[in-house]
């Protein structure tokens, strides 16, 4: 059947590239191939556990040994890819250091370009044309609305990744960690954390 058949399934599809999506999503279950609650489930998986995972974990690294931490910072794209967390968008990696003078965030102002590879599948929110715009100009209105309130003094950084560069925020080791192990510590590290939209968990 030709492409520009009225009866060929491509030509009843919407040209947005979300309604496109979600219409052959709903083609593909009514035909009994797809279970939409199974693929809520699988993008959920990677979305807010598998992927973050992967930054907890080298988060966690850098807060327990500072030979790591500084080399990550001054260049991390081997030392992930050393942790096999490398390929197609996590080719060339920097890790942007949160302290107590500098806040830092990512946004992609053009598309949605992150880090894959570490923090898995981008939260639908960071590939939202609010979010784009308005992180850069009104950073700080931004992050409250995130619950992230930031003291006066604490400047407010704005990190744009392109197809070429992927940030990766390092954020503050809490307090009352001392003595904790790296998995213990990989669990306090959020993926917003990691975005600049959010803080690590605070330890019981």
């Amino acid at each position: 059947m030709p492409h520009d058949d009225p009866d060929h399934p491509h030509a009843l599809l919407p040209p947005e590239p979300a309604l496109r999506v979600k219409a052959l999503e709903t083609i593909l279950t009514r035909k009994g191939l797809i279970d939409p609650a199974a693929l809520d489930e699988i993008i959920d998986t990677y979305q807010n556990r598998i992927g973050p995972q992967n930054g907890a974990r080298v988060v966690a690294k850098a807060w327990a040994d500072p030979a790591f931490k500084a080399a990550l910072l001054k260049d991390a794209t081997p030392l992930v890819a050393d942790l096999g967390y490398y390929g197609r968008q996590g080719e060339h990696m920097v890790v942007v250091e949160n302290t107590p003078q500098q806040h830092n965030m990512v946004v992609c102002t053009l598309c949605s370009c992150y880090p894959w590879p570490l923090l898995g599948i981008p939260p639908g929110w960071y590939k939202s044309d609010a979010y784009r715009a308005r992180a850069v100009r009104e950073p700080r209105k931004v992050l409250a609305e995130f619950g992230v309130h930031l003291p006066p003094e604490t400047a407010v950084r704005v990190w744009d990744s392109t197809a070429e560069i992927r940030y990766l925020v390092l954020p503050m080791r809490p307090a009352g960690t001392e003595g904790m192990s790296e998995d213990e510590l990989a669990a306090l590290v959020t993926r917003d954390s990691m975005i600049g939209t959010g803080l690590p968990k605070v330890p019981a």
